[in-house]
Parts: C-alpha cells; structure tokens; sequence
C-alpha cells in the first residue's frame, strides 16, 4: 500500500468506509493510505479529523456521518463512547453477528493456512437477547471531585474513571448490587484508594451472579487489610439484600494491572457461589475462572460436543482444561476424559468439581500438554479426540508440534481470537482437514469473537 505523505495530523478528511476492522473500527482509504476510524460504520462516508500519523497508516476521530450506514442504530447506553467497555453498540444486532464471522475471514485471509478459501464459515449463533448477559462486574472505585466515592470503568487507553451506574450488558442484580455498596460507601465515609498518592483502601469492587441459583458474592479489593466499619457494611447490605450470600475482601497492594492480590479473606457467609452449566454444577470462589456469559457457553460447549461427534466409546483431552468445564461437559457420554492445566488450583477445582458431579471417568493432572501428551502416549494412552481451549495468544508452539506428533482422530479448537487460530492452523493443517468454522457470540456488543472449529486428521 502506498503511503500519502501529504497527511497532517489534525487535518480534516473525506472518507468512504469500507469494512470493520477486528477491534470494531470502521476502515477506509483516503487517497491510497489506509484510514481507521472507531464509530464508522461500512458504506457510510464521513468526514474525520486526523488524530495519528503513520507511515502505512492513519487514525482518525469521526466528525460527522455524511451518509449513514442501513444498519446503524443509535446506542442506548449513556456512556458508550467515553466508556470504551463495548465497541459494536452502534451497530444493528444481525450485522455484529455477519461482523464476528468476517473477523474469521480477515484472519485466514492473513495467515493463509491450506486451503483456507474453501474451510465453510457458518453464521454466527447470536443471542436471542443481545444485553444483560454479564454474570461478574470488576469497577474500579475512586473518588469524585465532591469528595464522594463513584465506581466504574477506565476510558480506553486511561486512568480515566467513567462512573457508570447502568451497564446494559451486566446482569441487573449485578448492578443493583453495585449502586447499594457505593451508598453505603459513602454513608460510612469508608476511605477510597487515591491512585496518584497510593492511599486510601477500597480499590475495586467485584461482584459476581450465579445465573440459575441468583446467588450473589461481593468481593471489596482493598489496597491495605484493613477495611473501615466492615461490620456495619456487611450488616445493611445482608439484611437489604437477602440474595448475596458470600462477602469476601481480596488484598492487593502492588500497582499493577493485576486487579487481585494473592490474599483473600473471608468476611461473611460462604466462602464460594454455585453456579449451573446444564446438569453441572459449580463452586465459584472470587479467583475461580468461568465463563462471563453462561447462556452461551452453553451453546459453546454444546458446539464443541457436536464438532467433537463424541461417541461412547471415545477417550477425550481436555487442554487448557481450567476447572473442567469442557470435559466435564462431555464426560457422560465418553469413556474417559483426560485434562491438563498449568494451574495447580484451577486442578483441584477440577478434580472437585469432578467429584461434586459423581463423574468417575475424568483424571486431571498438572502439566503442560507439550509435556503430558508424549507422557500419555508413551504409557499406551491414545486419545480420539483432543479439545484445545487456549487463552487469547493462541497454542504453544511445542504443544502443536505434540499434536502432530501424537495426532488424534478428531481435533477441536475453541477459540477466543480468531487472529491467533488462523496462525496456528497454517501448522495444523499439515496433518488436519479443517471441516468448518463456527463463530459464537459470547460478548453481544463488543468486537470479540470467539470459533469452534472442527478438524479432522488427514487419511
């Protein structure tokens, strides 16, 4: 792509926007140099206002919308645009949905694994209801120029608070939870941590719902042990609201990214939620991992059986198995499932939640796959059908090395980066057919996208 040298930072442009970018960003060209712009849509022309200057680039800010888009809808949210939490509410809920599935497209265009023109990409399986989906809320908790505590969530690339009241992809008893304890904050003048001086106590605030028992844990994460009239906070919020059943408090002290400390204490009621995914059941404890929006992953694990075409005869790895979810999920109907994590806690939940369900035909073990794969073949062990659920920077390069190495039958890929899922089936496909693609929306309202996909090993 030529690059126009004549652009100017704070210049003024004319665009013509032709496709979504995969954060969400409109796209187009102004001369022949590439203009991203976040809030355009496809088909519209706009006109913009130069905000960087790169050398095969620009980004831009949208003026106005000279010619808008069939499918732009007007975002309900008050804070949308400050907020930055959600990229696609401008967008009509059908074209998200087209949207996540190009996602899929742009990165095998990318990456170019075998045969990738002709890999069937089906629709994405959308939500019936697109909003309230969220079952856990972390805002941040600071202090207001009137000396009153607000909590909310940064502007993109900030330190910036945007006090939110009303998120409308929480669950509501999320929410309702969160206004009662920033009152209550306040009402008892419990100190609020000062990031510039590094003072004060209450950080963030994390409150999590279990979808099908409407059980509520509130976790105060605070900068010091303390936590000023703890008791009388605990008291009101019990006897207001009868549904939290768990109030835990989580130190961190560091400053970093890191929202928890490694110490959490238990102040009042359980020390965990329970959370149903279809016929299982879980313990959620404030550091557990589990899936931010339950409905759909049940849709997800559901994809992931079908991908897999699980039969009772099957031994199935679970990789990156976390607390079980995933294979838990199939254990019923398989002989044996196998998982791994190189977490030793997210095991024992695992192992546990394995027992809770009475499934006596899983083993979970701490290790790498890259490690445990060979281990297990070694020893006689032969899967016919591996799931892979890594985390958004995609497989380890020994683990796909093991996976051709040690091939199963059948191979599932779930993934939440479609980027890094096309990187890896260019290594994949050496020895897999990829047979299909299936997006699931499991953030309605922002740009992520998450895939299933199915690959079978090569005759």
């Amino acid at each position: 792509m030529e690059t126009n040298h004549t652009i100017q930072l704070d210049q003024t442009l004319n665009v013509p926007i032709k496709r979504l970018g995969i954060n969400g960003e409109g796209i187009g060209y102004f001369k022949k140099t590439i203009v991203f712009v976040p809030g355009a849509l496809p088909s519209e022309t706009v006109t913009v206002k130069v905000t960087k200057v790169m050398p095969r680039f620009v980004e831009a800010s949208l003026i106005q919308i000279d010619k808008a888009a069939a499918d732009r809808v007007t975002p309900p949210c008050r804070v949308y645009e400050e907020c930055g939490g959600c990229q696609l509410q401008h967008l009509a809920y059908d074209s998200q949905l087209d949207f996540k599935k190009d996602v899929v497209k742009q990165a095998l265009a990318k990456y170019k694994p075998a045969g990738y023109q002709q890999y069937p990409l089906l629709p994405t399986i959308g939500m019936d209801n697109p909003w309230s989906y969220r079952n856990k809320l972390q805002f941040q908790v600071r202090q207001n120029d009137n000396g009153l505590a607000e909590a909310g969530l940064y502007q993109a690339d900030s330190h910036q608070l945007v006090p939110i009241d009303d998120c409308l992809v929480q669950q509501p008893a999320t929410m309702t939870t969160l206004n009662k304890v920033v009152a209550l904050l306040n009402k008892y003048n419990v100190p609020i941590y000062d990031e510039q001086k590094n003072s004060g106590i209450v950080k963030t605030i994390m409150i999590r719902v279990g979808i099908a028992t409407k059980e509520i844990q509130l976790v105060f994460i605070t900068n010091s042990p303390k936590l000023p009239k703890k008791q009388a906070l605990i008291a009101e919020l019990t006897e207001d609201m009868p549904e939290i059943v768990s109030i835990m408090q989580n130190i961190q002290q560091q400053k970093t990214s890191l929202v928890m400390g490694e110490e959490t204490k238990h102040l009042w009621g359980k020390e965990s939620i329970e959370e149903h995914l279809g016929d299982l059941i879980f313990d959620l404890s404030p550091r557990a991992f589990f899936q931010l929006n339950p409905e759909q992953t049940a849709v997800l694990y559901e994809e992931t059986r079908k991908a897999l075409d699980v039969q009772p005869s099957d031994t199935i790895v679970d990789a990156y198995c976390g607390v079980g979810t995933i294979g838990l999920s199939l254990a019923k109907k398989v002989t044996r499932v196998r998982g791994m994590d190189t977490i030793p806690a997210a095991i024992e939940d695992a192992r546990r939640n394995a027992e809770r369900l009475g499934v006596e035909n899983s083993r979970y073990e701490v290790g790498t796959a890259e490690e445990l794969l060979p281990h297990w073949f070694t020893n006689g062990f032969r899967p016919d059908g591996i799931v892979v659920d890594p985390p958004r920077t995609g497989l380890d390069d020994q683990l796909i090395q093991a996976l051709l190495r040690y091939p199963s039958q059948k191979l599932v890929y779930v993934s939440c980066n479609p980027s890094t899922l096309a990187r890896d089936l260019v290594k994949l496909t050496k020895k897999y057919t990829v047979d299909y693609l299936q997006s699931v929306d499991m953030f309605p309202q922002t740009a992520r996208a998450e895939v299933v996909a199915k690959l079978t090993l090569k005759s």
